[in-house]
């Protein structure tokens, strides 16, 4: 059996619509119910629904032999494992942004909900900067003092306009992996590699050049 983490939601849904082509089973999958873990009628499949951060905690630990999760997930997490493949959707950027008239000013506060990528891109800079944690709203840093930017996801940058904000620099673009377990890859190999030739075959029918 293969156990695979899936991120509740449309991640979940986009995920699974990849893997049925890629010929993986996953119509035992309700998102409507109660229930978190699900087995294919053939046994050769497992699903266990979870928050999309902790995706890559039950990926390392070995709980799941493969996970679908976003780029940005994984950096923050930063745990050992194999990104097998960019599924290709989920696309936005981590950005760091503030207020327009900011633009250019020295950084002395980030707030973010990526503690570790912003110390990682600052540091790497040789800028120490510190860093304040938010899990609400973090474009409320800049607008009430509590931070000069934010580093966050940024899709349209509707959000950020809207609030008198701006992009001031990308640090990376952002979409959904396809990782797997290491000892996985090792104890399940066929099973597993399948799968991914599988999954990069629909991709690229998926997107013919």
């Amino acid at each position: 059996m293969v156990k695979v983490a899936l991120a509740k939601g449309r991640l979940a849904e986009k995920a699974m619509a990849i893997l049925e082509k890629a010929g993986v089973d996953c119509s035992c999958v309700d998102q409507s119910s109660r229930k978190l873990v699900f087995t294919s009628d053939d046994g050769k499949w497992q699903f266990i629904l979870v928050k999309p951060t902790d995706v890559p905690t039950y990926v390392y630990h070995g709980i799941t032999d493969i996970g679908v999760v976003g780029k940005d997930t994984l950096l923050e997490e930063n745990l050992p494992m194999y990104e097998m493949a960019d599924l290709g959707f989920g696309k936005c950027r981590l950005c760091i942004a503030g207020k327009v008239e900011d633009m250019g000013k020295p950084v002395r506060v980030v707030a973010t909900k990526y503690p570790n990528i912003a110390k990682r891109f600052y540091y790497s800079r040789g800028e120490n900067v510190e860093i304040v944690k938010l899990s609400g709203s973090v474009e409320l840093g800049p607008l009430v003092g509590l931070s000069d930017v934010i580093l966050d996801i940024v899709e349209s940058g509707g959000t950020l306009r809207a609030n008198g904000m701006d992009v001031f620099e990308e640090v990376c673009q952002v979409s959904a992996r396809l990782v797997v377990n290491q000892v996985s890859l090792k104890t399940k190999s066929d099973e597993i590699k399948t799968l991914v030739n599988n999954v990069q075959s629909v991709l690229k029918e998926g997107n013919p050049k």
